[in-house]
């Protein structure tokens, strides 16, 4: 993530509640990347290294730097992947927005972070363009912003209580692009492009649970803009809105749809 949004940072033990499903489509993503070796691999975004582990188990042989600009996600990511154990791995704290990756950098894998990135299109172009032949740029970003959860954070902030303080926050993330987009962008780079999206259904125990999933993400920028009873206030009308909108089932579960983006591209 940039240095802008780590500033506000990250609840590493808020994000980590639901690190089995947050860690379900890196998986997904570096089971689409056909390395087969690689000597440099990059975790870039690499926030409490559950991704990191996921390329340490698959490149054994590889140097592998996880890169993150919040400082207690690499803590944690340092404590789950320590230097005496892996001495092939390794942690950085840099601006992703101007990071560039190291010489014979085989496969930047960026998971879940480029969204936060603004002009992200063109940092991923420029990271692309500073790969070998045959290296990999592959990520994956939520594409929700048209899901009932992130529609109701715009509308719960637009009321007169918070419209003022959240007016940064409301523009923190801007829908993707649509797919063509990245494919107009990165095709004339690449031997190979691969774009898709997938909708994964996440059975959590209840609204509660669909809002605690978001404060350890999207709900970030807004509730850093605003004091602890705000906070508080805010969660609330919240809840009550996403209440209404995933309604539980029969078993008392509730069903959250969360749309993602992929691609792997090869230069």
């Amino acid at each position: 993530m940039a240095k802008e949004e780590a500033a506000r940072d990250w609840d590493v033990t808020q994000y980590l509640r639901f690190e089995e499903e947050r860690s379900r489509p890196s998986r997904d993503l570096l089971a689409q990347v056909e390395l087969t070796s690689a000597r440099k691999v990059v975790d870039l975004g690499c926030g409490p290294g559950n991704s990191t582990a996921l390329l340490v188990e698959r490149f054994p042989e590889a140097v592998v730097i996880g890169v993150d600009a919040s400082p207690p996600m690499l803590a944690k990511a340092r404590e789950r992947l320590p230097e005496s154990r892996f001495p092939l791995c390794s942690f950085l704290e840099a601006d992703l927005v101007s990071w560039t990756p190291p010489q014979d950098t085989c496969l930047i894998f960026a998971n879940a972070v480029l969204q936060w990135i603004p002009e992200h299109q063109s940092v991923m172009r420029r990271l692309l363009e500073a790969l070998p032949e045959g290296g990999v740029l592959a990520a994956q970003m939520p594409d929700n912003s048209g899901e009932p959860s992130h529609r109701l954070m715009q509308k719960v902030a637009l009321r007169s209580a918070w419209v003022g303080p959240l007016a940064r926050a409301r523009a923190a993330r801007r829908p993707l692009p649509e797919a063509e987009s990245y494919y107009g962008l990165l095709q004339p780079l690449c031997r190979r492009l691969e774009i898709w999206r997938t909708e994964y259904i996440h059975a959590l125990d209840g609204p509660r649970a669909i809002v605690e999933w978001f404060k350890g993400s999207s709900l970030r920028p807004f509730l850093s803009a605003l004091s602890r009873d705000q906070s508080e206030e805010f969660l609330r009308a919240y809840e009550e809105e996403i209440a209404r909108a995933y309604p539980p089932r029969m078993n008392g579960r509730t069903l959250l749809r969360f749309p993602r983006l992929f691609l792997v591209a090869t230069r």
